[in-house]
């Protein structure tokens, strides 16, 4: 059922991603932003964003352009996280990554390019609660979300780990991406201040359960199956939870975290019945 009513999300997503025309961007820059784009890949966030929605009661159609939105910022992400001057990865998804194909100066600018284009979609729509979406995720991508956990994240490398600055890195560079769908979906559907802070709780640990557990698979996962180099975490001094912890201790945390998920949103019952499924999931990924 989970993984039916996922399939459905994401096809959703897919045809609304491919659809989308990017008038104005010169063929080369269109070709480089589709690239990424459209590489694939779970679209958990946009689907996180369009079943929140959903949960609450409202219009799947009025939250797509939001979830595209996220997708486009989740991909330049991406562009820019395997530059040389970042972490330098020349496969994602089990392709060449964007520089690799188009140039260093091109993958930054079709980066560029797909934030702020998500940003124009979102200014787009006619919806009452569309500013107070665009602005909790404006704040989720930005220097005091995911910004700031990756500039953590590159300039602490070789750095003793700490738990309180690994969390921080975590809650900044994933989580934070991971909540913003939630509470913005939920805002989307004019839940109440009460449903967005549970939402909020959920996404939070949602996040960080999914980080570590990634943390997990660059030390024991399948590069075949995860489509990139694994490994470099380590060898590049990266602060990661097992490098804390453990990895038996990690994997226990890591299961901690989406119980507590699981419970966060036992206030809409029976509707969370997907994210909560979805949740659980997050523990037995493979890439």
């Amino acid at each position: 059922m989970m993984e039916e009513t996922l399939r459905a999300y994401k096809e959703r997503l897919e045809k609304a991603l491919s659809d989308l025309p990017m008038e104005g961007a010169p063929d080369i820059l269109k070709e480089s932003m589709r690239y990424s784009l459209l590489s694939g890949g779970k679209r958990l966030r946009g689907c996180l964003l369009l079943s929140a929605c959903e949960m609450a009661g409202g219009n799947i159609q009025d939250a797509l352009p939001f979830a595209c939105a996220l997708e486009m910022i989740h991909a330049y992400s991406l562009i820019h996280d395997d530059l040389p001057a970042m972490d330098d990865d020349t496969m994602r998804r089990g392709k060449p990554t964007n520089h690799v194909v188009y140039g260093e100066a091109v993958a930054i600018l079709a980066g560029d390019a797909l934030l702020t284009h998500a940003f124009e979609i979102m200014a787009q729509s006619a919806h009452p609660s569309a500013f107070q979406a665009l602005g909790e995720i404006a704040r989720a991508a930005g220097i005091s979300g995911m910004i700031a956990g990756q500039t953590l994240d590159v300039t602490m490398e070789g750095s003793k780990p700490e738990k309180e600055l690994v969390e921080k890195i975590h809650l900044g560079k994933t989580a934070a991406l991971l909540t913003a769908p939630i509470t913005a979906g939920l805002m989307l559907a004019g839940a109440s201040e009460a449903q967005i802070a549970a939402g909020r709780e959920f996404g939070m640990h949602l996040g960080v359960a999914f980080q570590i557990v990634d943390d997990i698979l660059d030390l024991e996962g399948d590069p075949a199956l995860m489509g990139k180099t694994l490994g470099k975490d380590q060898a590049e001094g990266k602060l990661t939870w097992p490098a804390c912890v453990g990895l038996n201790q990690a994997k226990a945390d890591a299961k901690q975290h989406i119980d507590s998920a699981v419970s966060a949103l036992v206030p809409f019952g029976k509707k969370a019945e997907f994210l909560q499924a979805l949740a659980i999931s997050t523990l037995h990924r493979v890439q």
